[in-house]
């Protein structure tokens, strides 16, 4: 997309500082977690507040001149990269938090992170669901359905929600709630990257179990232990305690120079019965063992050995594939991590690349009615993600990585307990079809809204969905 040749002289509002490529600041408000196929800008404004949103939105509009609005900046779909030459409109400054300790509540801003949220929230007695990153903006985690190791006990971020603030494609600011405008608030929770910009959102807290304290360990299995190891998890598809929520990593150790698997428990109780529930994982006597038990707000830079800050470093390249799955099937888990060997001994460039397969219980997730909210995977017992990811754009291991993941979301796919391929929207890569994100049952639904709120598909760039179905 090619700017309007006066760009510069478009009449912005008061106050108003638009960047350009090459500054500091139009480096830093378009900064991304995965250059791979991201979007690219022409400008980036950094609004101080809803209300600049807002004017910003409609002189965007009537310039005609295409927008994406971010928060956390961790969205990786590819489809974000049709965007080409557009604004970024940055909303990192919106990083108000205020709890209402005496009525249960949390409001945030679209600029708040998961991890800038936690702690306040655990100050106050409670905590919120959340995904498996901290560095990840709450809201922009809560749009897609926001699965997250708490999710059995406390459902899906979305089930929290209670209303959101947004702009609307023609730069209104509306409110959305049970109570107001319920199919818009409806379809936001699932779909919500397709309706506006939400510039703030409350959530009901839950209020802390075990105090606070959870339960982590941490597992390394080398491969040749692969079939133990997911015979084991295989026995929690259908048990799956509340309170537990596991993550396995398949991935490449440089020390060893080999395959392992880094088996990842979080645990909300205490360590005696995390202990006890865990028993056929320990009792595979496993060589590297890490257990601890840490707060609500320690969770994040505890798990997975402390690599979470580390893999969280933006600017690298993340190529992304993923499945939902209702079956843990052993054949299918055990043929994954032969053919990643397979991968890192032949492309050494790719060898950052990993599978990580959430399994996290569905107790409180399948307790929510299908109809409450637009996300239409309650039922799904884990996402498999295939993470591909290599040193440089235009390397020769991308051919090879593609291939590799989409074959794995294929073999996992026949295996799944779906009838189809079935993705959660935040995992999508970008070439599925619509219905394996939004499901054939809530798409008419929500393309009806999606005319009535979005009739210009101003926002488009994620994962959108079409204004005619079928």
């Amino acid at each position: 997309m090619q700017w309007p040749s006066s760009s510069r002289d478009i009449q912005w509002p008061n106050g108003t500082i638009v960047h350009y490529p090459g500054s500091e600041e139009f480096a830093a408000a378009t900064l991304r977690w995965s250059i791979y196929k991201a979007p690219k800008f022409s400008a980036a404004i950094t609004p101080l507040n809803e209300e600049a949103i807002a004017d910003i939105v409609k002189v965007a509009r009537a310039a005609n001149i295409p927008f994406l609005a971010t928060g956390g900046r961790h969205g990786y779909g590819t489809t974000l990269g049709n965007l080409q030459g557009g604004l970024a409109i940055d909303l990192s400054q919106l990083k108000a938090i205020e709890v209402d300790k005496a009525a249960g509540t949390v409001t945030v801003g679209a600029g708040v992170r998961i991890g800038d949220a936690m702690r306040p929230v655990y100050d106050a007695g409670y905590e919120l669901p959340v995904g498996s990153c901290p560095h990840v903006g709450l809201i922009g985690a809560t749009l897609g359905g926001g699965v997250g190791v708490l999710q059995g006990l406390f459902g899906l971020i979305i089930d929290s929600l209670l209303s959101v603030r947004l702009i609307t494609a023609n730069g209104n600011l509306v409110e959305a709630s049970i109570s107001l405008n319920p199919d818009l608030f409806w379809a936001i929770r699932g779909a919500g990257f397709n309706f506006g910009i939400i510039t703030s959102a409350t959530y009901k807290l839950n209020k802390a179990v075990n105090n606070g304290k959870i339960m982590t360990a941490d597992m390394i299995y080398p491969a040749n232990m692969k079939s133990a190891y997911f015979k084991a998890l295989q026995a929690f598809e259908n048990k799956m305690p509340q309170e537990l929520a596991i993550i396995s990593t398949i991935r490449w150790d440089s020390v060893a120079g080999e395959t392992q698997i880094i088996g990842t428990f979080v645990y909300s109780g205490t360590e005696h019965q995390g202990r006890q529930i865990l028993a056929p994982f320990f009792e595979l006597d496993p060589p590297t063992v890490r257990v601890s038990v840490v707060p609500y707000i320690e969770l994040f830079p505890t798990i997975l050995f402390g690599w979470i800050p580390a893999v969280s470093t933006p600017g690298g390249i993340h190529d992304i594939y993923s499945a939902n799955v209702r079956k843990f099937e052993l054949n299918t888990l055990n043929s994954a991590c032969d053919k990643f060997d397979a991968f890192y001994r032949a492309y050494p460039d790719g060898r950052s690349s990993v599978g990580v397969l959430e399994t996290f219980s569905t107790h409180a997730v399948g307790s929510v009615s299908a109809d409450v909210t637009a996300y239409p995977w309650r039922n799904a017992k884990g996402n498999f993600m295939f993470q591909m990811s290599w040193s440089e754009p235009g390397s020769s291991v991308e051919e090879a990585a593609n291939i590799l993941a989409r074959g794995l979301r294929r073999d996992f796919t026949k295996t799944s307990g779906f009838d189809d391929l079935s993705v959660y929207v935040s995992y999508a890569h970008g070439d599925e079809t619509v219905e394996q994100i939004y499901s054939k049952e809530k798409l008419p639904r929500l393309v009806s809204l999606k005319r009535e709120w979005d009739p210009d598909n101003v926002f488009r760039y994620n994962n959108s969905l079409p204004l005619e179905y079928p």
